[in-house]
């Protein structure tokens, strides 16, 4: 595909443009708006609600459309505050993009770097359509620190394992000043144009628990999380691991759609240091990692990074795969992690990678249904992220989990929920058994089961497969594959 340009002629200037706002919903420390008011007479700023997008969502009640909505009603406030305003459009952005431009006379469009493949064929195609009238399409980096080949090897090749990789971002970084972008500097620039926002309705969605869930939105909901978070981040190292403790963040969904900049949060974990600090800094370098492997390798989405892998034959029982979904595997933190996905649209890293090994090398069941199912379940949804993090854990991606270490599921919860906290607000069946059998609830004596008020076969299930033996199968279809 022909990629859009990459960045502005600082010299060159334009009558008047049109910021694209897609999954960086914030009127500050943001490129393209900043590159825009710099360099236009008049500037109007669009959100496309994308029906392409939308069409593919699999279910009407979706917190993340009504994330988006909430965010962009603070969006719109601050850009009226700056003496601007916000249109919004529901449709193809690769046919409305272009007849918006040509509609309001501009003659540049300005967005931010996206990654995903169909993103970039849908830039590539609106850059296309904006050249045939004269307009450009001009492009910044945003969302990633680093992207495309800033980071590559010796060699001039992508890293494909993520210690040097890391090495080498951390390297550039420590002469490279973590520029803002101060959007206010130029805020005279901009025209009033704007329009309402449309309802949860008009978009063919309906009402979610978002938030009954209290989940902070927008931009100022992103620098509330990130406030508490530094007050406990220097012992975020020891916490992150512990799903029944406040440990990690939650700022993911708000980097997935952009209401607060990569570029504060890496700013914030430098000038704080500390062993805590550090330990977040590489989990955000992480996550240029898997945007450098998706840009790089994009038959990742759909296919092994390795294609020796591409084929492994799992056995995927339907049956299995819907146990799993619903949270009813019999293996307590596994299914309290899929009940908090399910009612919550949020999981635990350390979850993520315990049910994403368990439905794989415990189930064997194809990793790429797992993939799909945290696609569409997920609030903090990301391609390159979701896919780095299941081709880690199924062993066929770069710099994956070797295939022959295995997660013992009743292992990882007696190590990360010892107490059994997580387990019981997830799955309230075994709320009155005590730690010695919640991990493994189906060795609990009979006379213990009925104290406790819980059946197991009746009222929580019995495993659905025995781990030892699942774990013997796992290497036998990868061992066939005669890699590792």
């Amino acid at each position: 595909m022909k990629e859009q340009r990459n960045a502005h002629d600082p010299e060159k200037n334009h009558g008047a443009a049109l910021v694209w706002f897609r999954r960086d919903l914030r009127t500050h420390d943001h490129a393209a708006l900043y590159h825009a008011l710099k360099h236009a007479a008049s500037v109007h700023c669009v959100f496309v609600f994308d029906t392409e997008i939308l069409d593919r969502l699999a279910d009407r009640e979706d917190r993340r459309v009504e994330f988006i909505l909430a965010s962009l009603e603070e969006l719109a406030r601050g850009l009226e505050k700056m003496g601007g305003g916000l249109l919004v459009r529901i449709g193809r952005a690769r046919e409305l993009i272009p007849a918006l431009a040509s509609e309001l006379g501009v003659s540049a469009v300005y967005a931010n770097h996206d990654y995903e493949p169909l993103a970039r064929q849908r830039d590539a195609d609106v850059q296309a359509a904006l050249a045939r009238s004269g307009c450009e399409f001009l492009a910044f980096k945003d969302q990633a620190i680093f992207d495309k080949d800033e980071i590559l090897t010796q060699a001039g090749r992508p890293f494909t394992v993520f210690t040097p990789y890391k090495n080498a971002w951390r390297v550039k970084l420590a002469p490279f000043f973590i520029k803002a972008y101060p959007v206010g500097k130029y805020r005279a620039a901009f025209s009033r144009n704007r329009s309402g926002l449309p309802t949860l309705a008009e978009l063919g969605f309906r009402s979610t628990n978002l938030k009954q869930m209290k989940l902070p939105t927008g931009m100022s909901g992103a620098l509330h999380l990130l406030d508490e978070f530094l007050g406990r981040i220097d012992d975020y190292r020891e916490r992150r691991n512990y799903p029944g403790i406040r440990g990690v963040s939650y700022l993911s969904v708000h980097l997935r759609f952009g209401t607060i900049s990569i570029r504060e949060l890496v700013r914030a974990a430098v000038a704080r240091g500390g062993e805590g600090a550090q330990t977040w800094l590489s989990e955000l370098v992480w996550r240029d990692f898997y945007f450098s492997i998706l840009y790089h390798f994009p038959h990742v989405a759909g296919h092994a990074f390795k294609p020796a892998f591409d084929n492994l034959q799992f056995s995927n029982s339907t049956a299995h795969f819907e146990a799993w979904c619903e949270g009813r595997t019999g293996y307590p933190l596994v299914d309290a992690a899929m009940r908090q996905l399910n009612q919550s649209g949020y999981m635990h890293n350390r979850l993520r990678m315990v049910a994403a090994s368990f439905l794989v090398k415990d189930l064997h069941v194809d990793w790429r249904w797992g993939e799909d199912y945290f696609a569409d379940k997920l609030n903090d949804f990301d391609l390159a992220a979701n896919n780095g993090g299941w081709q880690w854990s199924a062993s066929t991606g770069c710099d994956a989990q070797p295939w022959f270490r295995i997660f013992n599921p009743v292992t990882q919860s007696r190590t990360f929920d010892a107490q059994g906290r997580f387990i019981r607000l997830y799955v309230p069946e075994l709320a009155r058994v005590d730690a010695q059998f919640i991990h493994e609830p189906w060795t609990m004596p009979l006379d213990r089961q009925r104290a406790a008020g819980v059946e197991i076969g009746r009222d929580y299930p019995r495993p659905i497969v025995d781990h030892a033996a699942a774990r013997l199968k796992t290497l036998e279809i990868y061992g066939k594959t005669g890699k590792s």
